[in-house]
C-alpha cells in the first residue's frame, strides 16, 4: 500500500526540482552570455549568473534547515526550456534576431522559476518554515527583477534590431 504523501513531501520534491534546474541554469548562462551580441544583454546574463549561484546557495541553506541532503531531481521542464534556447542559438546564430531570441529563451526560464519559487514560498508559509520563506522570497524577488530587466532590454534595444 502506498504511503500517504504530505505537503512536506511535495515541498521537498519541488525543492529538489528547482535545485536541479538552478544548477542547469548555472551551466547555461555563460553560453547565452557568449552568444549575445548586445553588451547590455551579455552583462545581464553575467550578472544573473552570479545571482543564480546565490540561488543555489540559498536552496542549499533550505535543505540544511530541513536536515536533508542537497540533491537535485531531474527537471524535464527546465531541460526542455534550455533545449529550446540552444535551438534558438543554433538557428539564429549571426542574425540580428539572435538577441531577441535569447531574451525570449531567458524569459521562459525566468517564468518557470517565478512559478516554482512562488509556489515554494507559499508552501513554506503553510508549513511554518519562516527561514525558508525569507530565503525563497529573496530569490523570487531577484527572478522577478531579472524578468523585468529582460523586458526592458528587449523593448529598448534587441527587438528593434531584430525587426
Amino acid at each position: 500500500m502506498a504511503t500517504e504523501k504530505t505537503l512536506n513531501d511535495l515541498f521537498l520534491d519541488t525543492l529538489k526540482d528547482i535545485y536541479y534546474a538552478e544548477r542547469q541554469i548555472v551551466k547555461t548562462l555563460p553560453k547565452m552570455a557568449k552568444a549575445a551580441s548586445s553588451a547590455e544583454l551579455k552583462a545581464g546574463f553575467e550578472k544573473h549568473l552570479e545571482e543564480t549561484e546565490g540561488h543555489v546557495e540559498r536552496l542549499e541553506q533550505i535543505f540544511e534547515l530541513l536536515d536533508k541532503p542537497a540533491r537535485g531531481k531531474t527537471c524535464d521542464a527546465i531541460l526542455g526550456i534550455i533545449e529550446e534556447g540552444k535551438s534558438i542559438m543554433d538557428e539564429f546564430k549571426g542574425t540580428a534576431a539572435l538577441d531577441a531570441g535569447l531574451v525570449s529563451a531567458a524569459q521562459a526560464v525566468e517564468h518557470y522559476e517565478i512559478a516554482r519559487y512562488g509556489t515554494l514560498k507559499t508552501w513554506a508559509q503553510q508549513l511554518g518554515l519562516s527561514e525558508a520563506v525569507t530565503l525563497l522570497d529573496a530569490t523570487l524577488q531577484e527572478e522577478v527583477a531579472t524578468d523585468k530587466k529582460l523586458s526592458q532590454v528587449a523593448m529598448a534595444n534587441v527587438n528593434l534590431k531584430a525587426a
